[in-house]
């Protein structure tokens, strides 16, 4: 039996990069698993790979986060699935690279519409399965909601703004007893990164070799990060092993985040 066996998850952005690895682990340690992704074609992709490598049930729904009908959509859907909701997994939000001042409004709106006000909609919506099921949730945050960088405003302001809720939700967690933590990752290997680094590369009329070589050197870190490596995190804190790891933002960087707070 694995960890989570018996138990039901909710993953958005459960199709590509982080949030596919954190569903396809969850499904490995035997929790039933909904996905959401912007595509039914990702959908479908990424439900025939999760099945492939798990024995539980996994569903999947598209929908658009960044409306309130799509947060509707995605929960009536778990709700049809599994009548329960024992993890939430917020991964969704894929917030742009730029440089200020020619970034304009739209990237701060969208960046802020899929992942800070999708998670907290999703929270409010699935807060009372959660208690029923004393559940958790584990927000995917970002290194740089702790290390603002100039050229990535959008990130970092959506990062510290879901952190911060995180943290708080995490007061109501300690009443209702739901566990809630949120995951910092890195730099790691995924197609959001390979964006983020072109971006850069086409700003500083650069290589993507280049961009990446200086910011691995720059953050001092012996490799990038894999999807895997946050998954198994996600995996441990749903798990009745960690049920006294509550309100704890945890970095998963390879050591890249120099301050200890």
């Amino acid at each position: 039996m694995g960890l989570l066996t018996g138990k039901t998850a909710f993953v958005s952005g459960g199709t590509r990069g982080i949030g596919l690895a954190i569903a396809e682990r969850l499904a490995r340690e035997g929790a039933d698993v909904m996905v959401s992704g912007s595509s039914q074609s990702n959908c479908d992709a990424a439900v025939k790979r999760i099945a492939t490598n798990s024995g539980g049930r996994v569903e999947a729904c598209a929908a658009d986060l960044r409306t309130h009908e799509g947060c509707q959509s995605v929960f009536d859907a778990q709700g049809k699935a599994f009548n329960s909701c024992d993890i939430l997994v917020h991964s969704a939000g894929a917030t742009k690279g730029g440089v200020f001042p020619d970034q304009n409004d739209t990237d701060f709106i969208d960046g802020f519409a899929l992942k800070f006000h999708a998670g907290v909609r999703l929270s409010r919506l699935f807060w009372p399965s959660l208690v029923a099921a004393r559940g958790n949730v584990v927000m995917i945050v970002g290194g740089a909601s702790r290390t603002p960088d100039a050229k990535f405003m959008v990130g970092g302001a959506v990062n510290a703004a879901l952190a911060n809720f995180s943290k708080a939700l995490a007061g109501q967690g300690l009443q209702d007893d739901v566990n809630v933590n949120w995951i910092n990752p890195g730099q790691t290997e995924t197609e959001r990164l390979q964006q983020l680094l072109e971006t850069r590369a086409r700003d500083e009329n650069r290589s993507v070799d280049d961009v990446r070589a200086e910011r691995m050197q720059a953050e001092g870190i012996r490799r990038l990060g894999q999807p895997e490596d946050t998954a198994a995190l996600v995996a441990f804190l749903c798990s009745n092993e960690a049920r006294h790891i509550h309100g704890a933002g945890i970095a998963v960087d390879g050591g890249a985040t120099k301050g200890y707070f």
